[in-house]
């Protein structure tokens, strides 16, 4: 694919803040850069990896005082020149400095267009290119440290060692058939099924990771449930500290999924406040029982909520769980119980009065798996889709290696491995451009 060196200008700044940093790059971004400021000596007599002050002026008015910070190529975010003018957060400063810019030569950015033209030089592979969105997304502690460890290379380098073994394998099946007649196996058909099996479980592990990522993403979703009147929506507002939910004393008064979003120790949390669960002939009653019932399908947590005055014996789990959910019990309305004991695994708690909330929330916290800051988790689809692929001809060449299949077909199994691996990170190849647009379109503009 040809590289664009055209120089392109766009806020690299969110709107609203003190200041706003507008990134020209390309073959004549010094030059145009040169057009518009005004400082102790131009721009282009500079030393890369430098900033400087002056001002921005138009036909010698004086827009603002810039602090400009030049980075020459290669050692530039894009590969190419790049100058920053540091301005004041003003929407007229902004709009000013681009539209002089343009009139200089530049042209507006499209949304991703820096960080594409990064991955088009090699200054990063796909995988961190796609991690840039992702840590300017991220909403989370813990979306941002798998981010952060993404983008700076961690993920690419597993997938690397990964693909280089299969490459191994590779050249050893291959240089059989340079021998056919010979009937020489270069490659021992044991050792290979050993090393296919081992990095089969290491693309699995990653592919299993991918719904424990999304949803550290997008925040764990937690449902609250329980009978009516156990205090599910008084909880949800309790754990918001805001009147959310609307609170009644009146049985089925929540017949909708509420949502709402908390963070509790650097992890995000998608709260769940559905219908009670209950036998009823009241259609729309039902209807929000039967959501209910889907959000506990979703739920990565359950908050299991029984009432603590009524509440003499075990009650029976009125739902089931599958292997990846975690349930949480807790007895409510302790403030008002005439007995404190409570069966094995209840968190006794008032949503009311906030008695044993803290205790509740470590309960979710401790829920989530910790992170390790070197563990590899996979949060985008696309990937996720390409290690599945990567698996299924991983497990079609292990079949064919059980069943006697020729090297040369056995060959072409492990390549659409290689091929699979190699989408995630694209080193090496070019991908076509309506994917390269697909992923890049997802940026804001000035990344």
């Amino acid at each position: 694919m040809q590289l664009d060196h055209d120089t392109i200008v766009a806020p690299a700044t969110a709107s609203g803040g003190a200041l706003t940093v507008i990134r020209l790059s390309g073959r004549d971004a010094v030059a145009i850069a040169d057009r518009l400021f005004r400082g102790r000596r131009p721009l282009a007599a500079c030393a890369s990896h430098t900033a400087h002050f002056g001002t921005i002026e138009v036909e010698g008015r004086i827009i603002d005082e810039v602090v400009a910070t030049l980075f020459l190529a290669p050692k530039s975010y894009t590969g190419d020149d790049t100058v920053e003018f540091s301005c004041h957060g003003s929407s007229f400063i902004a709009t000013m400095v681009l539209q002089q810019a343009i009139n200089a030569g530049a042209r507006m950015a499209e949304p991703g267009e820096f960080t594409r033209r990064a991955y088009l030089a090699g200054r990063m592979d796909l995988a961190q290119a796609e991690a840039v969105a992702e840590l300017i997304a991220s909403t989370s502690e813990a979306a941002h440290r798998i981010a952060t460890h993404q983008m700076r290379g961690g993920y690419s380098s597993a997938l690397d060692r990964l693909r280089e073994e299969l490459l191994s394998l590779t050249a050893l099946l291959e240089l059989e058939l340079d021998f056919g007649e010979e009937d020489v196996e270069f490659a021992d058909r044991n050792q290979l099924r050993d090393t296919m099996q081992r990095i089969g479980s290491e693309l699995k592990r990653l592919s299993n990771s991918f719904q424990f990522g999304n949803a550290l993403k997008e925040g764990i979703p937690v449902a609250i449930v329980g009978a009516p009147n156990v205090g599910k929506s008084t909880l949800l507002n309790q754990l918001l500290q805001e009147d959310r939910a609307m609170v009644s004393e009146i049985a089925g008064t929540t017949r909708d999924v509420i949502e709402e979003q908390l963070t509790i120790d650097g992890i995000r949390f998608r709260i769940l406040d559905t219908a009670g669960l209950r036998t009823t002939s009241d259609r729309l009653e039902q209807m929000g029982i039967e959501r209910t019932h889907q959000s506990i399908e979703r739920a990565r947590i359950i908050l299991w909520m029984v009432d603590a005055t009524t509440l003499d014996q075990a009650p029976e789990l009125p739902f089931s769980l599958d292997e990846e959910q975690q349930l949480i019990c807790v007895a409510n309305k302790i403030d008002t119980a005439t007995s404190t004991t409570l069966p094995p695994l209840f968190l006794p708690l008032s949503a009311r009065s906030g008695e044993g909330m803290e205790t509740l929330k470590e309960a979710m916290r401790k829920a989530v798996p910790a992170i390790n800051e070197e563990e590899t988790i996979v949060t985008s689809a696309r990937h996720h889709e390409a290690l599945e692929r990567g698996l299924e001809a991983l497990n079609r060449a292990l079949k064919g290696l059980d069943s006697g299949l020729p090297t040369d077909l056995l060959s072409e199994d492990i390549r659409a491995v290689i091929a699979a691996i190699g989408s995630i990170t694209a080193r090496g190849i070019i991908l076509p451009s309506e994917v390269l647009a697909h992923i890049f379109g997802h940026f804001c503009i000035g990344k």
